[in-house]
């Protein structure tokens, strides 16, 4: 064989060169796994029963941080006020990934009779209320705490290095506030280590316990919230016509603005939802109020709709108004969230590790997902994948299970080992060089 054809073959050759002498196969991903599920179980039941909220992750970092350090892992914490990142470096040559977990639960009063269940309370705009992990955030975070471990034990095996994002305030910072992945961002989150690449999952009741869902390119929606303040003018609830009514005007704009999406914006290409979500207005049975405030969100796959329904919103609000004599402003918050996009070349890389670890017929092409994820701040950063794992029980019914976000949200637990085992193949995969990229 000539230098210059040996020199060629070595070349073929480097990519997979990892995956040939890899130390780290199925059946050891497996036993580690397997080996974690008794904890991370645990764990989730311990914060489930404890759970906090956005930016108030006070004692669910100090867990954590706790755990990480034990495992003699670099912990930084109070990154977005209560972020913790733990960096695992291996004792081989390789790349840097980057695996993500939310730690915050909802102002939600948990309905699921379990013997962990929450009886946790908080205060939320002014009123007390329930505090529950009503979508999974407890999960995730028991699930990486496992893949820490199992990692770590892996230590001298892996190549390449691990961040481990555990992230506050995914569900939005308190008003006034600022948090989230945006804000780790800004604070250097990644100022010791910076991923090529970012895996991240959700615990999903649409699918049930066994199956995986992903979807190449825009995954989830980009969401914004919105202000509505309707001003009127006050009067006796017995003459009407001695003011301006804000109830019924609040009324007439909350009926105008379901004609965006159903009369007004091509959904054939994007889906697109716009949601009020809450009115305040007046406070005695007989007076007409001076105004009403109504919040609400709207969803978007693309930034032109994004806009048009912006100025659309705005313009049936404020002329709906004119017209009953009163007046209406609308503020569109500045913390938006953009588009969770899946990195088509990673999703295909992923998507084979997923293949090798569920199974390919438990695998689901999902539609776009209106719900929304600040993990898309992470995914603009670096080439990222995000996917779903399903808990709803094997024999119900998805479609009609409680979904995230109800107070009957409920997780079968064993979507954790499934969330744990997959996400330690992708993360491994990726590390070994298995798939193209």
């Amino acid at each position: 064989m000539t230098r210059l054809s040996r020199l060629t073959l070595a070349l073929l050759i480097a990519p997979w060169a990892s995956v040939a002498g890899a130390a780290i196969d199925s059946k050891t991903l497996d036993a580690a796994a397997q080996a974690q599920s008794a904890r991370v179980v645990a764990w989730r039941r311990d914060l489930h029963q404890n759970p906090e909220l956005s930016n108030r992750e006070v004692r669910t970092s100090q867990k954590v941080a706790e755990h990480l350090r034990s495992l003699g892992l670099e912990v930084q914490t109070g990154i977005a006020h209560t972020g913790v990142v733990a960096v695992l470096r291996g004792g081989r040559p390789g790349p840097i990934i980057g695996l993500r977990a939310d730690m915050d639960a909802l102002p939600v009063t948990e309905q699921v009779d379990l013997p962990f269940k929450s009886k946790a309370t908080a205060e939320y705009r002014g009123q007390k209320v329930g505090v529950m992990h009503a979508c999974g955030h407890d999960g995730h975070t028991a699930i990486l705490m496992g893949a820490a471990q199992a990692l770590a034990g892996m230590r001298k095996e892996l190549p390449g290095t691990v961040v481990f994002v555990f992230q506050p305030a995914e569900e939005g910072a308190p008003d006034g506030e600022r948090g989230g992945a945006k804000l780790m961002l800004e604070e250097g989150v990644f100022k010791t280590a910076k991923p090529e690449a970012m895996f991240g999952l959700h615990l999903f009741s649409t699918q049930n316990v066994g199956r995986v869902g992903y979807r190449s390119g825009p995954l989830m929606a980009a969401s914004d919230r919105f202000r509505i303040l309707v001003s009127g003018r006050q009067t006796h609830g017995a003459r009407p016509w001695g003011g301006v009514d804000p109830i019924v005007t609040a009324s007439q704009i909350v009926l105008g603005l379901q004609t965006i999406v159903s009369r007004q914006i091509d959904i054939t290409r994007y889906p697109a939802v716009v949601t009020v979500g809450a009115i305040k207005g007046g406070i005695r049975n007989n007076i007409v109020p001076d105004e009403v405030e109504m919040v609400g969100t709207f969803r978007t796959f693309d930034p032109v709709v994004r806009q048009e329904i912006i100025d659309r919103m705005t313009r049936i609000a404020t002329q709906t108004a004119a017209a009953a004599g009163a007046k209406a402003t609308v503020e569109i918050a500045t913390d938006n969230n953009p588009v969770v996009v899946n990195d088509p070349r990673l999703t295909a890389t992923a998507l084979a590790s997923l293949e090798r670890t569920v199974g390919k017929d438990k695998i689901d092409l999902v539609p776009y997902v209106t719900g929304a994820e600040d993990f898309a701040y992470f995914a603009q950063t670096v080439p990222s994948f995000f996917y779903f794992v399903g808990v709803t029980p094997v024999g119900q019914d998805p479609v009609s299970a409680p979904s995230n976000h109800s107070p009957l949200f409920f997780v079968d637990e064993a979507a954790l080992q499934v969330g744990l085992r997959s996400l330690l193949g992708v993360a491994v995969d990726y590390l070994q060089g298995a798939g193209s990229r």
